[in-house]
């Protein structure tokens, strides 16, 4: 394979990286698994992983069980993440490009574009949480008032986007670089904010929030997936096409698990005491989930939490902001790939400007929008994931860029099946809000075979599940003939 970018310029070891979407030469195969950890540690070591806290125990169950729920949903959903990242090491390409095996050189563009869609989505809500954060914080500190807020918030937007945008433009090794400092600085911090804020918790409190049923608890699970791993799934192979091909499958698991899970477990769990002990701070947390956490810190040690809250917002809109411009040009578009990220950037800016200073209420909408996307993204991924398990040899590499090569243009099964996922799926989940997303109130139309809307598992959101599992039974079942045809071609 030649070495030349997309944009035609010879890859090397320069500030900017020119790697697009084509297959990584094996010279630069260079990273170890262990690499792996830096990048989800540092994109997980956030305090808005605290909020979850309190969105888990909105779906009324108990601290044990909330705990249960969030350990297990956010270690199964990184180690989905993981079985993807396995693609990225075996094919050295990104995610979406690797997808096409799948679907067919064309047809990945169905999902591409809605891979797209949620990158875009999590990165610009990234962006507006650390506007609103330093807007809450500088107003703590009296800094920001009625009459300079304004001005304070688009500097913070402005910041906020050039760190992203400049990141990702420089490409993956700069950010893996980044990652590495940015996991010891916002690792630190966060230790600290758990010293200062642990005699908030009031245990009787703790433990006198009634349990809820088991509907209840499998709908604050697949929250927690969709808010996880599984929000990140459609990137997951982008950080792993940098390692060798000779790297273990269970280390790259390994390493993608333990650095997606560890810091989110611990931030999660201590979320959930502060929430369950602080009715206030539980329902501040929906307007404000980054900014709230702040008010419960004394005075000297909020701008520490400010720039360090920032930081590891900034880190995981970094992944993603990186990953959907690749996913940019594997629908197409032939520029450069730190064009991509930039243009990806622009759409960032807009989208935080909108929301931040227009917008009236983002949280309920955000919420409802990922639930949304989660369901063909859940489809996606079993598809993917079963098309892993079921390969032998390599990717072929020409393939994978040729329309007529072995992966064909499109996979009708792949294709068919996602989409006939997807609607069941959405049958299955509604809307959480209402009020707040009005437009997503379309929802649900299967639910009566499972006792309706209002009934026991109407709120339990039971589509994403079934999309997953779908989406790999179908896969594993019906194409593994086809991919051995592929294999011996």
């Amino acid at each position: 394979m030649s070495t030349q970018s997309s944009d035609g310029i010879l890859t090397g070891s320069t500030l900017i990286e020119r790697n697009g979407i084509e297959i990584i030469p094996e010279s630069e195969r260079t990273a170890k698994p262990s690499d792996l950890f830096w990048p989800w540690f540092a994109a997980n070591v956030s305090v808005f992983g605290m909020s979850y806290g309190s969105f888990v125990l909105g779906f009324g169950i108990s601290f044990w069980q909330a705990t249960i729920v969030s350990i297990v949903g956010i270690v199964i959903s990184f180690v989905l993440c993981g079985f993807i990242a396995i693609a990225g090491k075996r094919g050295s390409a990104p995610t979406m490009v690797l997808s096409r095996a799948a679907f067919g050189v064309e047809g990945q563009k169905v999902p591409g574009i809605m891979s797209w869609i949620v990158s875009i989505g999590w990165e610009t809500f990234l962006a507006i949480l650390a506007v609103l954060a330093t807007s809450t914080v500088l107003t703590q500190l009296g800094v920001s008032n009625e009459s300079n807020d304004m001005f304070i918030k688009i500097l913070a937007t402005v910041i906020v986007a050039a760190l992203i945008v400049t990141a990702s433009v420089l490409g993956y090794h700069t950010i893996m670089k980044m990652q590495a400092v940015l996991t010891w600085l916002t690792g630190i911090v966060t230790v600290i904010y758990i010293f200062l804020t642990v005699g908030h918790i009031d245990f009787g409190a703790v433990m006198s929030v009634p349990a809820g049923s088991m509907t209840a608890v499998i709908g604050a699970l697949v929250m927690v997936m969709t808010g996880f791993g599984l929000g990140w799934i459609n990137i997951a192979a982008d950080w792993s096409r940098y390692q060798h091909r000779d790297a273990k499958d269970s280390s790259i698991v390994f390493w993608n698990t333990i650095g997606g899970s560890v810091a989110n477990v611990i931030l999660v769990t201590f979320g959930l005491l502060l929430a369950a002990s602080d009715p206030e701070l539980n329902a501040a947390i929906a307007a404000d989930p980054v900014g709230a956490l702040a008010t419960i810190l004394p005075i000297w040690a909020l701008i520490p939490f400010l720039l360090t809250a920032i930081l590891a917002l900034v880190s995981g809109a970094v992944l993603g902001i990186y990953s959907s411009g690749l996913t940019l040009l594997s629908l197409g578009i032939k520029i450069a790939r730190p064009k991509a990220a930039a243009i990806d950037g622009l759409i960032l800016t807009l989208g935080t400007i909108y929301v931040v200073f227009f917008a009236e209420n983002f949280l309920g909408p955000f919420q409802s929008f990922l639930i949304t996307l989660g369901v063909p993204l859940a489809a996606w991924a079993g598809i993917l994931i079963a098309d892993i398990f079921s390969r032998r040899a390599v990717y072929n590499e020409d393939a994978l860029f040729d329309k007529k090569g072995i992966y064909g243009a499109w996979d009708w099964i792949s294709v068919g099946t996602l989409i006939a996922a997807t609607i069941i799926g959405w049958g299955f989940v509604q809307n959480n809000f209402a009020d707040d997303a009005a437009w997503n109130n379309w929802q649900g139309y299967l639910l009566g075979l499972v006792g309706g809307k209002d009934g026991d598992w109407g709120w339990a959101n039971l589509g994403v599940l079934f999309a997953l599992v779908i989406g790999f039974v179908v896969t594993f079942i019906f194409r593994r003939g086809i991919i051995r045809r592929q294999e011996q071609a």
